[in-house]
């Protein structure tokens, strides 16, 4: 047995691995104009390469796909221009961050701001995690209210 595997079954480290992966592939989906199934299948390969959680990978992936319109939407109050002018990689971490806020009730908002900080630090621009900390921080703050609240009081 893996020993980062929690008592629930998750593997932290599989599913950081996961949305690196899917950020590569959210990001290649937006400039390619592929379908998302097909950007599926070429990071299925290699992910079952990796240590990954390719389950998860699989619904960030077709999760943003399906929602991206309504993520888009949801998004816009936070930014300060049209999603469509935010660089690519920030705007990936960001629609799979809202998605994961939005849909993924069972993964705590400080995980989901976390990890999309880190890829973008990871891949995006020098400076681009201060905008995705400043948009998911102000998201979370509206999307998960009452959690948000019980972190700040601790």
């Amino acid at each position: 047995m893996n020993r980062n595997v929690r008592k629930d079954g998750i593997d932290p480290v599989a599913r950081s691995r996961a949305r690196r992966r899917a950020l590569q592939a959210v990001y290649a989906w937006q400039l390619s104009g592929a379908s998302a199934r097909e950007v599926v299948a070429q990071f299925a390969h290699e992910q079952a390469h990796e240590v990954a959680d390719l389950e998860y990978f699989e619904d960030l992936v077709h999760g943003v796909d399906k929602h991206c319109e309504e993520l888009d939407v949801a998004l816009a109050p936070f930014l300060d221009r049209d999603i469509e002018q935010v660089d690519p990689i920030e705007r990936a971490v960001l629609r799979i961050a809202a998605y994961e806020l939005r849909q993924r009730r069972d993964v705590p908002y400080r995980v989901v701001i976390n990890e999309a900080i880190e890829t973008a630090k990871r891949f995006g621009s020098e400076h681009g995690h201060t905008y995705v900390n400043g948009v998911l921080d102000h998201a979370a703050a509206e999307w998960r209210a009452v959690e948000f609240q019980a972190g700040r009081t601790r």
